[in-house]
Formats: structure tokens, C-alpha cells, sequence
């Protein structure tokens, strides 16, 4: 009635299961260092800028002083 052989069918199946377990283990694994990569940019790129924003604040911090002294020559 019913076929209790475990034969070569079955192995296949077993080893297709397996071998898509473990596609989508190594996709999962590509998606989370795409993932981890793309945060570490945005944190470079915000370290970046406020690297930026520092320059800028003490150039204008600077140029602020030197038009103070500019004016106290006059």
C-alpha cells in the first residue's frame, strides 16, 4: 500500500532541501553584510560632515575674532 523505501528519491529530496537551506543561509548572510557595510558608510558619511561643520564653525569663529581686532584698530 504505502512505499516505506527510503531510496534514492527520497535522498534527493533530502539533499535539494538542504542545498536550498543553505542558498538561503548564505543570502541571508550576503543581506546582512550589505546591510552592515551600508550602515558603516552612513557613519563615516556623518563623520564627515561633522568634521565639515567644525572647520566651518571655527572659520567663522576666526574670521569673527579678526574683524573684532580689525575694529579695535580703527
Amino acid at each position: 500500500m504505502f512505499n516505506t523505501n527510503t531510496g534514492e528519491g527520497d535522498m534527493g529530496i533530502l539533499d535539494d532541501a538542504k542545498d536550498a537551506l543553505k542558498a538561503t543561509g548564505e543570502k541571508i548572510g550576503d543581506a546582512v553584510e550589505d546591510a552592515k557595510e551600508r550602515i558603516e558608510d552612513k557613519v563615516d558619511e556623518a563623520k564627515a560632515d561633522a568634521k565639515v561643520k567644525q572647520a566651518e564653525t571655527e572659520r567663522d569663529a576666526t574670521k569673527a575674532k579678526n574683524d573684532y581686532k580689525e575694529q579695535l584698530r580703527d
